[in-house]
Formats: structure tokens, sequence, C-alpha cells
């Protein structure tokens, strides 16, 4: 998750929640957080971005500075490190939502392998069937925006 939705949930400022960390900084490796790239963050963003690289003041408001991603163990660790009743909450809800998350995709995953021994067993008889079933399974291809009209 990026610091500036992790700051809205714990319903603290962006530079609030980037300070304290930056203040504990040894309680985040790099596997917890890290910086995101111009290119990772331009994705997020429409139109143009207001980056410190390009700007040295940013008259509109908005970022001057690429934004900080928190893997599951760095939002765990921000309970820590933002000490209020509201972050406990937030916390806590958010590793529920990831525990429910990862049973989906290990159910997903079962349920991919079931079909493949399925399909091994009836394997002529149902063979359509389960080409349609294992293109649904697939994740969606990225469709590419066109240029133009």
């Amino acid at each position: 998750m990026l610091d500036k939705d992790l700051a809205q949930l714990y319903g603290v400022g962006t530079k609030v929640l980037n300070q304290a960390v930056k203040r504990n900084i040894e309680r985040f490796s790099e596997d917890f957080m890290f910086q995101l790239t111009q290119k990772e963050f331009l994705m997020f963003q429409k139109g143009t971005s207001s980056l410190r690289s390009q700007f040295v003041t940013s008259k509109r408001g908005g970022r001057r500075y690429l934004p900080y991603a928190f893997t599951e163990q760095g939002i765990a660790m921000l309970s820590s490190v933002l000490n209020s009743e509201r972050a406990i909450q937030v916390n806590i809800a958010i590793m529920r939502t990831f525990a429910k998350l990862k049973l989906i995709l290990i159910a997903h995953a079962d349920l991919k392998r079931k079909i493949g021994q399925m399909e091994q067993k009836y394997d002529k008889q149902f063979k359509v069937v389960f080409d349609v079933i294992n293109r649904l399974l697939e994740p969606p291809e990225k469709s590419r925006r066109k240029i133009g009209f």
C-alpha cells in the first residue's frame, strides 16, 4: 500500500506518517517498504506529475517526492511506530484483509490443481469444458491503451 493511502486510513498526514517511519527507519528494512520509481509512480497518475525532480516547488499542491510503498510486514511494523487507538484498529483491519486475501489465493490455486487432475482423468470427453474453465482461471491480459482516436 502507498504511504498516502495508509496515512488516510490512519487519520494522519502523509508527511507525519513518513516522518514517523524515518525516525524509526531501523525497523523498516527494504522488504518492509521501498520508494517507487518515477515510472511506477506515473502509472498511478493521470496527467502531469508534480515531482521534486521536475519542479522545485509545487504551485498546485500535491507530491513533490516519490511515494513509499509498504508491504504487509511494513504495515504491521507501522502499528509500533504510530501509537494511537485508531492506528491499532486500522492495523487490525488491514491484517485481517491480508489474511483473507491469502486464503482466497490458496483456494484459487487448490481449485486450479483439482481441475488439472480432473482434466487428466477425463481428458478427451470434456476437453472443451476444461479449456473454457482454464481460460477463466487465467488472469486477464492487460489491454494496451490505443494512441489517438
